[in-house]
């Protein structure tokens, strides 16, 4: 059997409203609530499983979701239609747009608790999803 990622924790300030927020972004669901964790499903069968901690423990982390042309059309329509902060570069130098690298298109953003997340078209130096 290969060695897939199943699931990760993703630490949040409201498990609810980060499981939400990701979600509704990406025009997932929550597809199951178990004991302190809310897990949103991606396409490929890897849950984010999102855990309600002090505010004080969470350390941001980088997710970054390689999604199709038209998904990433979708979910750029929701970020700015919630008037999203985002920027094309992820040190934030670029705030209000997108990027094009390797021939795709990119976008960064951070979620309610504080994580860095990551929009692309074509994986780095790859070819498009």
């Amino acid at each position: 059997m290969p060695i897939t990622l199943d699931h990760t924790i993703v630490h949040a300030r409201d498990n609810r409203e980060s499981a939400e927020f990701s979600a509704g972004l990406l025009g997932l669901e929550i597809t199951a609530e178990w004991g302190p964790f809310i897990a949103v499903a991606l396409s490929n069968g890897v849950t984010l499983d999102f855990a309600t901690i002090p505010a004080e423990h969470i350390a941001p982390q980088h997710y970054a979701f390689l999604v199709s042309e038209e998904e990433f059309t979708a979910a750029y329509a929701r970020i700015e239609r919630r008037g999203i902060e985002h920027y094309a570069d992820p040190h934030r130098r670029q705030p209000g747009t997108i990027n094009h690298n390797d021939g795709g298109r990119g976008v960064y953003f951070t979620d309610p608790s504080g994580h860095y997340l990551e929009l692309i078209t074509v994986p780095y130096g790859g070819t498009p999803a």
